[in-house]
């Protein structure tokens, strides 16, 4: 090689910022492909179709062996340049529509894209995203942020983060520990966005504004930011989809730990905790409860209830985008395909107890039903009550209305209900159900059967309006500067978004919304 070409290879390094590991920037195989500096050390991404990414960048050691059940420590530093093309390891969890099993513990990494030839120092908006899945399943690489990166020129980043009993087992000897326990999951959310406020802007993005978004449990861990101390200035935005605030006591927690303490033989309240460090980690997917995982409030992390701390405006005062699916129940109640009105008024007497009259009344069996119909109503049922955890309905109207009288807030209602869904499922009509929407946003997102390539070309018009209006909110606190027109605030106007296909999206008032979904029968059972 002559000293000319060396001097250019030179020139090139120090203008990236990788002095000191040049014989791995010297590898042909990562000619043209972008590199960065984080702190602990250089990373090479892939560039394709404009965008930047970065996948599988550490941000927390792996919360191994005594680092189980611990608040996640930095990264430790890396010598060369690290690759970072493909998305690091899924955090451990059960094989369910949103993935495969896994039992790797070794997975708190983060990716991010950027748009292709940013440069260090250029402050582009950050979008952070928290993946769903009942803080039990999921993972950062359901969701390629390429679509949002190419049409709106944000930073996006994704995250991994424990979930099941690795990221939410409280327990009296973990808590006797550190002085709380619980939310592991929550604090690996935080130390990612710290290190987002310390390295992004090596990628070009801006630390001083980031919008942290999340849908489903990533709803929920939204709302808890808001209010965690260790959240505090880690956030100027806030999106939450299909989501709420919900927690659980200590001692609540502690209970259901106690039981998968047991199931897995940690009885021994002297023994406990090094017993659970030591239990394998596929036994540890295998005792996760099937009950719903929340956070844990009282303690250090989340000293008051996010429920409480929105409603009396003890929270992080941010523009807010909230919004839900029009059909949110009807992902969730597929198994009622099938049964007949017996069994359909039989689960709403023993959901509802004195209200089950009302609620029949309401959401009467007709005459001309189907195999479906079951599932249909149990899905209205289910959404316009918030059964589960409180999302979608009546609660998003009423925590909509609540952020609005602290905050910016504008409202949206995912409303286009002949789309594919989630899987096939011949002749069940999805409707807007839980996470139909995601797929507008995040084209990669499926449970395992493709949805963006079926999109037809009014669907296709429906998520250019999104990603646009998302990408306005990012860059400016405002959705209606991009994608549907006129999409005013909540406080000023008292309207929500309906997001419809084919551009037919309009606003509706909140009388609309709530004859839609028999608020005034929900309000009265609370």
């Amino acid at each position: 090689m002559s000293n000319r070409v060396v001097r250019r290879l030179l020139t090139v390094v120090l203008a990236m910022g990788l002095v000191g590991v040049g014989p791995a920037v010297a590898d042909p195989e990562g000619a043209g492909r972008p590199a960065v500096r984080t702190e602990s050390g250089p990373v090479r991404g892939t560039v394709s179709g404009g965008v930047d990414s970065f996948l599988g960048v550490p941000y927390a050691r792996p919360p191994v062996g005594e680092l189980r059940w611990r608040a996640p420590e930095p990264a430790a530093r890396w010598s060369g340049v690290r690759d970072a093309a493909v998305y690091g390891n899924r955090c451990p969890a059960a094989a369910s529509t949103n993935g495969p099993r896994s039992e790797t513990e070794d997975c708190l990494f983060l990716n991010v894209q950027r748009p292709a030839n940013v440069h260090s120092g250029q402050r582009l908006p950050v979008y952070f995203w928290i993946h769903g899945g009942g803080l039990q399943n999921g993972s950062s690489n359901q969701h390629d942020g390429s679509l949002i990166v190419r049409r709106t020129g944000v930073v996006v980043v994704t995250v991994n983060y424990r979930l099941g009993v690795f990221g939410f087992l409280a327990h009296p000897a973990l808590t006797g520990e550190a002085g709380q326990s619980g939310n592991y999951g929550l604090l690996d959310q935080q130390a990612a966005l710290r290190w987002v406020h310390r390295n992004i802007a090596a990628f070009g993005g801006d630390p001083g504004q980031v919008t942290v978004g999340g849908e489903s449990a990533g709803g929920w861990s939204v709302c808890a930011h808001l209010s965690a101390p260790g959240s505090r200035g880690l956030l100027g935005a806030a999106v939450i989809q299909s989501g709420s605030c919900p927690s659980q006591s200590l001692a609540q927690g502690e209970a259901t730990g106690g039981s998968v303490a047991q199931a897995v033989g940690c009885t021994d309240a002297a023994t406990a905790l090094a017993c659970l460090r030591a239990v394998p980690a596929g036994r540890l997917v295998d005792a996760t409860p099937g009950a719903p995982i929340v956070f844990v409030r009282g303690v250090p992390a989340l000293p008051t209830d996010p429920d409480a701390a929105v409603r009396t405006g003890a929270f992080a005062r941010v523009p807010v985008l909230i919004g839900a699916n029009r059909d949110e129940g009807r992902t969730f109640t597929q198994g009622f395909i099938g049964q007949g009105q017996a069994q359909y008024e039989g689960f709403v007497r023993a959901t509802f107890a004195g209200r089950a009259d009302a609620v029949l009344a309401r959401y009467p069996w007709p005459a001309g039903a189907d195999q479906f119909t079951a599932a249909y109503l149990a899905g209205a049922v289910f959404t316009d009550s918030g059964l589960v955890g409180s999302i979608g309905g009546c609660p998003n109207r009423d925590l909509t209305r609540v952020l609005a009288g602290y905050t910016r807030t504008y409202a949206y209602e995912f409303g286009h209900r002949t789309g594919p869904g989630l899987t096939p499922i011949p002749g069940y009509v999805w409707g807007a159900g839980h996470a139909a929407e995601l797929a507008y946003l995040w084209p990669s997102f499926d449970n395992g059967t493709p949805i963006a390539p079926t999109f037809n070309a009014a669907e296709r018009r429906l998520a250019a309006d999104m990603v646009d209006a998302w990408g306005a909110f990012v860059r400016d606190g405002r959705p209606g500067s991009a994608g549907p027109a006129g999409w005013p605030s909540v406080n000023r106007s008292g309207r929500t978004m309906s997001l419809r296909a084919g551009g037919g999206s309009v606003t509706i008032t909140d009388g609309q919304l709530a004859a839609e979904h028999n608020c005034d029968l929900w309000a009265s059972a609370g």
